[in-house]
């Protein structure tokens, strides 16, 4: 059998001088991998070389919209974090955290002293705060009309903040949600119909959505049922947030021997509980999440 495995620069450096690398249980942490589909990641620089600014942004608790990378193939789109992230989270990930910790753990406040002063003018010093900022930045880059009319520019550059005639309305708009996207775990299920034929046994998973008819086929014997036309068009990329989970849960032969000899244990059977749950608590994130960006469009047609 080929036991080979793909190597990296400094794990060869690492070996040829014979260095061994001590097993740490306090560096497991949970990470968004994808959008809504959290994985245990075993963070050591050894074994994560491209660790960026992660440890300096996620040394204590933090808040991180992570949004598209510049050349992006697929439209813009963002999503907010607390916990460490993958780099293909989005594509080409790039981060606005809501602060930045130093080597002893001081919290450094990543709005800066100009950028609320920036704020303050336009709008008055009322009600006016870094936090009321970062929930502003985050409505705004989920306004369709934003992102149409800079398309180009979000392909090229960093995103740059217009300033909207009611900023306490935007605000609470990126309150609420980043209020739905980080607390998906816990948000009440919507409440879909499942359906189970018993009398089938193993059944082949299929992970396959029917937007038409408001159906997932989750295998040969369980269909959910009653998805809102809606929950479709909250997309993250070219994938809804429903086809993400989907995508993730799918059933795949490794391509490396080793990993299909030794490690490929995952059944979709062993997860289908969970699956359900958490498209069920997606399903309610994705329709009221549209009806936020729905109000947003319907201020847009009013100015």
């Amino acid at each position: 059998v080929d036991y080979s495995i793909k190597w990296s620069r400094y794990v060869k450096n690492d070996l040829s001088k014979g260095k061994e690398y001590l097993y740490n249980n306090k560096l497991i942490l949970d990470s968004l991998y994808r959008p809504y589909i959290k994985k245990k990641l075993y963070f050591s620089k050894e074994l994560n070389e491209m660790q960026y600014q992660l440890p300096s942004i996620f040394a204590k608790s933090n808040n991180v919209i992570a949004i598209s990378g510049g050349a992006s193939s697929k439209p813009f789109s963002c999503l907010i974090t607390d916990t460490a992230y993958c780099h293909d989270l989005i594509e080409k990930t790039q981060c606005l955290p809501l602060f930045q910790y130093d080597k002893e753990g001081n919290q450094i406040d990543n709005i800066t002293d100009w950028g609320l002063q920036q704020f303050t003018k336009q709008y008055g010093k009322k009600g006016i705060t870094k936090e009321n900022i970062f929930h502003y930045v985050y409505a705004i880059l989920h306004n369709p009309a934003y992102r149409k009319k800079y398309e180009l520019n979000l392909k090229r550059e960093f995103p740059r903040i217009p300033f909207y005639s009611d900023f306490k309305k935007w605000s609470d708009w990126g309150k609420a949600l980043m209020d739905l996207h980080l607390n998906y775990e816990t948000i009440k299920p919507f409440a879909l119909k499942e359906t189970t034929n018993t009398e089938i046994e193993n059944p082949k998973p299929k992970l396959k959505a029917d937007k038409e008819n408001g159906i997932i086929i989750l295998d040969e014997a369980t269909t959910l049922k009653g998805f809102p036309v809606e929950v479709w068009s909250y997309k993250l990329g070219n994938r809804s947030a429903l086809e993400w989970i989907l995508d993730q849960y799918k059933e795949s032969k490794p391509k490396d021997p080793t990993i299909v000899e030794k490690f490929n244990t995952y059944k979709f059977a062993d997860y289908k509980v969970q699956v359900i749950d958490l498209l069920n608590r997606v399903c309610t994130v994705s329709v009221e999440t549209m009806k936020i960006i729905e109000q947003m469009q319907e201020m847009e047609k009013s100015t």
